[in-house]
């Protein structure tokens, strides 16, 4: 077997490594348990704060650059898969024209929360008429209402980005295809946010986002729940897209823009997508944004498993399809869009409590805001404890710089993992329930001794 580790001098590093090893115990730093990708300089300034050197894995990220890739992993130590996927990483494409700093303005969560509810289960609404019409066959399908809906959930997010990316880690009851693509459709328009979209194509991103499963309508029900299918079957499924295409061209109301998407969101940069096995620019960028949502909220939430994975499995997941099938600059500006720690994922942090991510730090994606529900010994505390971990980092080191304290003195709280939903039987939703309506100024204890209280539309 080659090397795939390699240690490495603080001042070496740049980003898209993987960093696997501390010259330290991970518990002494912030950084996540089990390894992490290196997505911006921020994580670089802070590895210089802990570390004088790191260990990379030069299997799942960027090798040193003074480093020769196939000498540390060996012609034969590859795996075949892994160096097919290398030699797909040549595939010209565009540079994104990213926009830094468009959408400034974040409306607190508490204001946008009450709006973003009701949207939400319209959104759900629309998206679920359209696709119970189209499969009765009938053509007089409500699509505007899904239209209005989109446009209206990109103000929203451009808004407030947290509050409906809380509303959307709902856990639904009914059709996942439904689910699905509004989760993938706020992951879009937080993705469009970011990287600077104008509202114009944001509105086309939503609406075809929304719509792109429309053509499952076709398919029968074995095909979309099988996990594993053959190779009749799974072409059989890849004509969801024609028909998806097929129904919204006889729609009068929906852009081609907007079909485009539809068309495209299958495809991948390397030409193994479907169903036209494009490659390269020849996918529209909104259709390679479509791509890297579905893939993303898909592995997040697979269909017919009960428990969703973590969200750092999925960013692993996707990270690893950089330059592959996906264009690699999206894959990082995604993650850089979405953090680590989405909102709404639950944590385990160094102290040992466990608690879930309310609001994102947009300044310092490792550094959220977190509700600490379960002690150190994994029992519910009596009142939930909110903690802003930007804030703990600067009093802590507040107190080191006054030297009144040893380092051994002051505690340190940071996220050392992201877990499973639902470990620990953690109500995520409750959680959320509770947090919004404590914003609210109704008071968290109070809420959290009505443990049963649910909110009308959500399950």
């Amino acid at each position: 077997m080659g090397i795939k580790q390699v240690k490495v001098e603080v001042n070496e590093l740049t980003v898209g490594m993987f960093v696997s090893g501390l010259d330290r115990p991970w518990t002494q730093t912030p950084f996540p348990l089990q390894g992490f990708y290196i997505r911006d300089l921020d994580e670089i300034k802070e590895l210089k704060v802990h570390c004088n050197f790191v260990y990379i894995d030069v299997v799942k990220g960027s090798a040193p650059v003074k480093t020769d890739l196939r000498k540390l992993t060996g012609a034969s130590g590859m795996r075949k898969p892994q160096r097919a996927a290398r030699q797909t990483r040549m595939v010209d494409v565009a540079p994104l024209k990213i926009r830094r700093d468009v959408y400034r303005e974040v409306q607190p969560l508490e204001k946008e929360i009450e709006p973003a509810r009701e949207l939400h289960q319209q959104v759900y609404n629309a998206v679920g008429s359209v696709m119970e019409q189209v499969n009765r066959d009938n053509y007089s399908v409500p699509i505007n209402e899904t239209k209005r809906a989109a446009s209206q959930m990109v103000d929203s997010v451009l808004r407030s980005p947290d509050a409906f990316t809380w509303l959307s880690r709902v856990r639904e009851k009914d059709q996942y295809t439904y689910a699905h693509a509004v989760r993938s459709a706020v992951w879009a328009i937080l993705f469009g946010r970011h990287i600077g979209l104008p509202k114009s194509d944001l509105d086309v991103l939503a609406f075809g986002v929304l719509l792109k499963d429309i053509g499952k309508t076709r398919l029968p029900h074995h095909l979309l729940e099988t996990q594993k299918r053959s190779e009749t079957e799974q072409q059989a499924y890849e004509k969801f897209i024609d028909y998806g295409v097929e129904i919204l061209r006889k729609l009068p109301d929906v852009q081609p823009r907007v079909t485009s998407v539809v068309k495209t969101h299958c495809e991948r940069v390397n030409g193994s997508g479907f169903p036209q096995h494009l490659r390269g620019d020849k996918i529209p960028l909104l259709g390679k944004i479509a791509g890297v949502v579905t893939f993303y909220d898909e592995t997040i939430n697979p269909r017919g498993q009960s428990k969703p994975v973590s969200p750092s499995k999925a960013v692993g997941k996707l990270y690893d399809q950089r330059g592959i099938e996906f264009q690699e600059e999206l894959v990082v500006e995604f993650i850089r869009a979405i953090g680590l720690y989405p909102t709404g994922t639950l944590v385990e942090l160094s102290t040992g409590e466990v608690g879930v991510v309310v609001e994102q730090n947009f300044e310092r994606r490792l550094k959220p805001i977190v509700m600490v529900v379960l002690d150190a010994y994994k029992q519910p505390l009596r009142e939930p404890q909110r903690v802003d971990l930007a804030v703990e980092e600067r009093e802590t080191q507040a107190k080191l710089d006054s030297g009144k304290y040893l380092a051994s003195e002051v505690r340190r709280v940071d996220i050392l993992q992201d877990l499973e939903p639902g470990a620990y039987d953690v109500d995520i939703a409750s959680v959320r329930d509770q947090y919004i309506q404590g914003k609210q100024g109704k008071g968290l204890l109070g809420l959290f001794k009505r443990k049963g209280l649910k909110l009308p539309g959500f399950s």
